[in-house]
């Protein structure tokens, strides 16, 4: 069984450091060799390259642009079609210039005030119309969408896309090869647990997963509800190729809170000494 490969997400990890490509080197000093960046728009991507390049990292996930209103995508938002595709070509702009082969399309949330059983059917259908056009684009540039449902208990009670279930429904109705789940297994454990059956389940349609610990969001090993040494053997077992993002908050200095990782490549032999 090949060991699993982990990225840092440079939105969570290492914000000791004040801008991304200086967390891109204290990444590769800690012996990562991918990153997720969720929202890079802030950095030209040309100087993210060059940051990657230098690090010696692999970009390996970014997240389309969050909307005007620092929200959380717009996807599934009625009536900012034109400004999801504006978002769209940006970060498809950004993709080719990182050589980064996933987007993460952002659905966005549910209008303040509203209930969310009022706006659902609306924002579905705005949802695969939007897939729809995204998949098309992304085709074009060999690029990868992502679905990622984000808890509604903790996190966010107004995100649209809140489990595996109704991500997987959404990506049938799509019917696009190059779209594909995103499981984070800290928000499918909040909406859902049953962990073992679900990554058995959406196993086929899942293209990249990410890590932290529930409750409080912390290290894979620090107190909390899941056993991530299972639940990386099982990954193992099931032959998962894809990257693990390390998206949590860790619960001190970014480093000294590794160790899990550390623990993780010695015991597989992995060699992955920082530059």
């Amino acid at each position: 069984m090949a060991p699993l490969r982990f990225a840092a997400n440079l939105d969570w990890l290492f914000r000791e450091e004040a801008t991304l490509p200086l967390r891109m080197e204290a990444a590769s000093r800690a012996g990562f060799r991918a990153a997720e960046l969720c929202f890079p728009y802030s950095c030209g991507a040309r100087e993210l390259r060059e940051a990657a390049d230098r690090a010696r990292l692999e970009v390996v996930l970014l997240n389309t642009p969050p909307g005007n209103d620092g929200g959380k995508g717009l996807g599934a938002v009625p009536g900012c079609q034109a400004e999801f595709r504006e978002a769209l070509t940006l970060a498809v702009k950004y993709a080719k210039i990182l050589k980064c082969p996933r987007i993460h399309i952002m659905a966005g949330q549910i209008p303040l005030g509203v209930e969310r059983d009022a706006v659902a059917a609306l924002m579905e259908a705005t949802f695969v119309e939007n897939l729809r056009y995204a998949a098309d684009i992304l085709a074009q540039e060999n690029l990868i969408g992502q679905l990622e449902p984000i808890n509604s208990r903790i996190t966010d009670p107004r995100y649209f896309l809140t489990t595996p279930q109704q991500a997987a429904a959404i990506l049938k109705k799509v019917g696009s090869p190059n779209l594909k789940l995103q499981l984070d297994i800290f928000h499918c454990q909040i909406m859902d647990g049953n962990l073992t059956e679900n990554l058995k389940t959406y196993f086929p349609i899942i293209g990249h997963i990410q890590i932290a610990q529930v409750p409080a969001r912390h290290e894979p090993d620090s107190p909390g509800e899941l056993n991530y040494p299972y639940l990386f053997q099982l990954l193992e077992t099931m032959g998962y190729s894809g990257y693990v993002g390390c998206e949590y908050a860790p619960e001190g200095d970014t480093m000294k809170g590794l160790g899990w990782l550390h623990s993780y490549w010695e015991s597989h032999d992995v060699l992955h000494s920082g530059s």
